[in-house]
């Protein structure tokens, strides 16, 4: 669903494994302007991943520092066994549960467009953009963040179901599960909500995940999933 919410430039200009390795080093050591080169590079990027799994939200400011802070704290056990850039999306996968399970009845759902999305439409065209976004988010809302998750970082943002199950600490087939779920109540919900399914023909052609694989999935749809 990249068409609902633009995936961010991940500021990668001189990243890799070494470059990486150096730039934590630079931070361990307390040098203030390897801390804001390392907040330039990735805060666009956990940003995305916010939106994404948890719509336009007026905690996202205080989300962003919270995953920072982590961030920072956690940077004495960055190995470099994977990129810099991946070890931080599990932070901010982190930082995510942390607040559903938190504030799970609270969870503001302004879903907004982020800034760049539909930029070329209409007024008519990006208010309808929204109200469906608005629609998608209440439907996520009510699942379990388990759920949600897997589902907004595999379909949403477009990542792999071996990739998403990494960054959630779980196995493919529970990823799968979980995704599985998460469609069956969306097209459940967009059965008699024509706003979104009107938004999910028009980005998936009514398929609103691409790589979860339905048979594997119900086969295994009895097991203790949370």
């Amino acid at each position: 669903m990249r068409v609902i919410v633009g995936r961010p430039m991940d500021m990668a200009v001189a990243e890799g494994p070494a470059a990486d390795r150096a730039l934590v080093a630079r931070c361990l050591a307390g040098e203030r302007a390897a801390e804001r080169e390392l907040f330039r590079r990735q805060r666009g990027r956990v940003h995305g991943i916010l939106f994404r799994i948890l719509g336009g939200n007026r905690d996202m400011d205080d989300l962003m520092q919270d995953t920072f802070i982590e961030v920072f704290r956690s940077l004495q056990g960055f190995r470099g066994e994977s990129r810099l850039a991946t070890w931080i999306d599990r932070i901010t996968v982190r930082v995510a549960y942390r607040y559903m399970g938190q504030r799970r009845a609270a969870v503001s759902l302004e879903a907004v467009a982020e800034p760049g999305s539909h930029e070329d439409a209409g007024g008519e065209s990006r208010a309808a953009a929204r109200e469906g976004v608005r629609r998608l988010y209440a439907v996520l809302a009510t699942m379990s963040p388990h759920a949600r998750i897997a589902f907004a970082l595999h379909a949403i943002d477009g990542r792999p179901i071996a990739e998403v199950a990494r960054l959630c600490g779980a196995s493919a087939i529970a990823t799968k599960l979980r995704i599985w779920r998460a469609r069956r109540e969306l097209m459940k919900r967009a059965a008699e909500d024509p706003v979104l399914a009107e938004l999910i023909d028009e980005v998936h052609g009514g398929a609103v995940t691409r790589d979860a694989d339905d048979g594997d999935a119900a086969a295994v749809a009895g097991e203790d999933v949370p």
